[in-house]
């Protein structure tokens, strides 16, 4: 933590985010951040692995700093969001919200970030409850990992490490932030039906009135002996909400032949496979996206852990990493993507940030 203190320099922030490896000592970590910005909020998650200078890396500590001449910012901690007692929240965040926009009427843009407990199985909950108490705010986010061992996955706010809870951090900004969400999947013919489930818990027990992992690995054509998280991260399903449609991520499948998911699932849902579109020309392409009218500054991405498997899978995991190094990406690998109302997986949600206007500054 002295050496992240010192590559971040001097300079008075207003919050710092501590994407922080599992390979690291999490409370060690927390503890020396709490020492080297006593007056700061600290917000830290575990991660499934990290977005550094270089790109996909593992085994590191990313800070991102938010400076107190371009940010003010307002930091809350979510605990016991399985049983969330939404209204008392709700209250809070509007009027946190409120206060933060009165006392700072000179930062005309804003956004909100979410970190939530990976495991806690409640990140869709959270993310619809919270999000019409932010208005006008964007909202994105990503679920804390523990690499690939799905055991335990923390978060943390000047000092206190949780469980079971989220930190939410309200911003607002002089500089110009626009939140995105990308994916890369395009939608096949090949659809199934959710016949038998445990939604508590995000399991598919049947699809198409059969066990659910054999009628998975029939539809895409493999082994159902043989499915592991390649297959997850190159045959994904998604599920169609309005116009659009949204992966609901395979996570695993369990000893009795069932699929557990890193997202909400329920009867009577109908899932369709996805097929990959190159991820490197897809990605390319959305950042230049971003870049059309100005390149930016800074980006955060909340990548899901399934697109770097799948980068891995098809050895496109360096071409990727020149691509987020060279458009300034940093972030981490998460267990799922929150973006507005929605938790969702297999997309890189996040907010690039742009140069100020001279005549602004």
């Amino acid at each position: 933590m002295t050496q992240i203190h010192k590559e971040l320099g001097s300079t008075h922030f207003s919050a710092v985010a501590l994407f922080v490896s599992p390979l690291a000592d999490f409370s060690y970590v927390v503890a020396e951040a709490e020492q080297c910005f006593p007056d700061t909020d600290v917000l830290a998650c575990t991660t499934a692995g990290e977005i550094g200078n270089t790109g996909y890396d593992e085994g590191l500590i990313v800070a991102v700093g938010f400076p107190k001449s371009g940010f003010a910012t307002k930091s809350l901690l979510i605990e016991g969001i399985q049983d969330l007692n939404a209204q008392p929240v709700i209250d809070r965040i509007a009027l946190e919200r409120v206060a933060l926009q009165d006392q700072n009427p000179d930062m005309e843009h804003g956004f909100a970030f979410l970190v939530v407990d990976g495991l806690s199985l409640s990140e869709d909950t959270l993310a619809a409850t919270i999000s019409p108490a932010l208005r006008d705010l964007p909202i994105f986010g990503g679920s804390a990992g523990d690499g690939i061992d799905f055991s335990e996955t923390l978060v943390a706010l000047n000092g206190k490490i949780s469980s079971n809870a989220a930190v939410l951090t309200l911003m607002k900004s002089r500089h110009k932030a626009r939140v995105f969400s990308l994916d890369h999947l395009v939608p096949t013919e090949r659809q199934m039906v959710v016949t038998e489930a445990d939604p508590d818990r995000r399991i598919v027990k049947s699809i198409n009135a059969e066990p659910a992992a054999r009628e998975y690995a029939r539809i895409v054509g493999k082994d159902p002996e043989q499915l592991d998280r390649f297959t997850f991260a190159s045959h994904p399903v998604v599920v169609r909400i309005g116009g659009t449609h949204h992966v609901r991520a395979i996570q695993q499948v369990n000893d009795a032949g069932e699929l557990v998911f890193f997202s909400a699932i329920d009867e009577g849902m109908v899932l369709t496979v996805a097929k990959p579109d190159n991820m490197v020309e897809h990605l390319r392409r959305k950042m230049e996206e971003l870049s059309k009218d100005g390149v930016p500054a800074n980006i955060i991405g909340c990548d899901c852990i399934l697109r770097r498997i799948e980068a891995e899978q098809t050895q496109m995991s360096r071409e990727l990493s020149d691509i987020l190094s060279s458009f300034r990406v940093t972030g981490f690998s998460t267990y799922g993507e929150q973006i507005g109302p929605l938790h969702v997986n297999h997309t890189m949600s996040g907010v690039a940030f742009y140069h100020t206007e001279p005549s602004s500054e």
